[in-house]
């Protein structure tokens, strides 16, 4: 479900972290660094990274109302880009104080709906983004895989 509240939760948390960072941005733009990131983010959650849509989207809804065009968004992007590791680096350091764990176990394993012979007659799944690879088998499969993360406490 796309919402606009989720939306700007996003935009507060992404915005929250740059101030509480020291970020400084010139004052005479038109689209805030942490716009410019919640768009990519929102691209890349709801528009499978496809920048563009979540770009027009942004626009068409009137959250990002001044943004900016295709090409002037990608340098932005391209030049806050170690502001978006910094920004990941500070999330990740704060879910892992709120956790407690320092270790962390994970592990993936495929769930093969139908073998390879009877693809073409699967009815649960239909279409090529079901077939994957697990390299460890040297083998691949349609179906799902699954990933878990689970903290070192947990696994014993």
């Amino acid at each position: 479900m796309l919402t606009e509240d989720k939306i700007i939760r996003i935009f507060c948390i992404v915005d929250d972290i740059l101030k509480g960072i020291g970020h400084f941005e010139d004052s005479r733009r038109r689209v805030s660094d942490s716009e410019v990131i919640t768009t990519a983010l929102v691209s890349a959650l709801y528009f499978g990274g496809h920048l563009d849509n979540g770009r027009n989207f942004m626009k068409m809804t009137g959250l990002v109302p001044g943004m900016l065009d295709k090409s002037r968004f990608n340098r932005r992007l391209h030049c806050v880009s170690e502001l978006v590791l910094s920004l990941f680096w500070q999330l990740g350091h704060y879910l892992k104080s709120v956790a407690g764990a320092s270790e962390y176990v994970i592990d993936s394993f495929p769930v093969a709906v139908c073998d390879n012979i009877r693809i073409s007659r699967c009815k649960l799944l239909k279409g090529k983004q079901w077939r994957g690879k697990q390299c460890s088998m040297r083998r691949y499969f349609y179906g799902v895989k699954v990933q878990v993360l689970v903290n070192a406490e947990a696994s014993r």
